[in-house]
């Protein structure tokens, strides 16, 4: 999902508000301005496609494993 910069936070609040998890809050956090098209399009032109896969692959998994980790701690 693509947010504009700084849309995230009242996006977040309201989600939690919601009931959502601190957790996967965090993760959507670190990963959502790292996974936008605009910045995956970019990262490919420098990178190249199998790097790009690697780079988003790698911060999914460490998103994911951080927000778990993050919801199991404080959660």
């Amino acid at each position: 999902m693509y947010f504009a910069t700084l849309t995230e936070v009242p996006i977040l609040q309201t989600l939690l508000g919601s009931g959502m998890g601190q957790g996967p809050a965090l993760a959507l956090l670190l990963a959502g301005p790292a996974l936008s098209l605009p910045s995956m399009l970019v990262i490919n032109s420098y990178l190249g496609p199998r790097r790009t896969i690697a780079y988003v692959s790698l911060v999914v998994l460490m998103a994911t494993a951080t927000g778990w980790l993050y919801g199991t701690v404080a959660g």
